[in-house]
């Protein structure tokens, strides 16, 4: 009987956080759900705050989660932008706690490391990537896309179970070799999902 693993993943934002739930059974990766909580930036930053609680607390109690992660604020020019960015997480982080959840955080650079074998892919190749890895036949918005991005970081190198898919080191040599690890990484993934 495969051992069944929850992983609620989050993007921290105060105009829009993204979410993503993915299981892992066994040692796959399986899509359950994802979606951005839009708050109205014209808000005061307290009523955002209190509606991202608010939406947060929802998708827990939807999804019963049997573990969190969250992505880590990144440094930003902007410090006006990095406190309030800082408000969101730990609004996000409150939540969590409150849930009973064990959270990990990862930093952007390490989530994309893990989903698209580099940490420098942009947003479009984490949606790509995250749509492609979970056989979701659309990519999901851009927020939610990176949410579901730190869920399956989490998934498959922290989740209790069998590993996950190991990621090839990187090697040496710009865009090529980050395309042969692209290409490495979904033959490996289609030979253990057996297709």
């Amino acid at each position: 009987m495969s051992q069944t693993t929850r992983v609620l993943g989050i993007d921290p934002g105060t105009r829009l956080c993204g979410w993503g739930v993915v299981e892992r059974v066994g040692s796959r990766l399986v899509h359950v759900d994802n979606g951005v909580v839009v708050l109205d930036p014209k808000a005061p930053l307290a009523v955002r705050l209190a509606r991202l609680l608010d939406a947060l607390e929802q998708v827990v109690a939807s999804h019963a989660p049997d573990m969190a992660a969250c992505e880590t604020v990144f440094h930003n020019r902007n410090a006006q932008s990095a406190l309030i960015l800082g408000h969101g997480r730990g609004v996000v982080l409150a939540v969590l706690a409150r849930a009973g959840l064990e959270v990990h955080e990862y930093t952007p650079q390490q989530i994309k490391k893990a989903v698209v074998g580099s940490g420098r892919a942009d947003k479009a190749q984490v949606q790509a990537m995250v749509a492609r890895r979970l056989d979701l036949p659309e990519s999901p918005q851009a927020d939610a896309a990176d949410a579901v991005a730190v869920a399956l970081c989490h998934a498959q190198f922290r989740a209790p179970g069998p590993t996950g898919i190991p990621l090839p080191p990187r090697p040496q040599g710009g865009r090529r070799a980050s395309d042969a690890i692209l290409r490495a990484l979904v033959a490996r993934q289609g030979q253990e999902t057996g297709r």
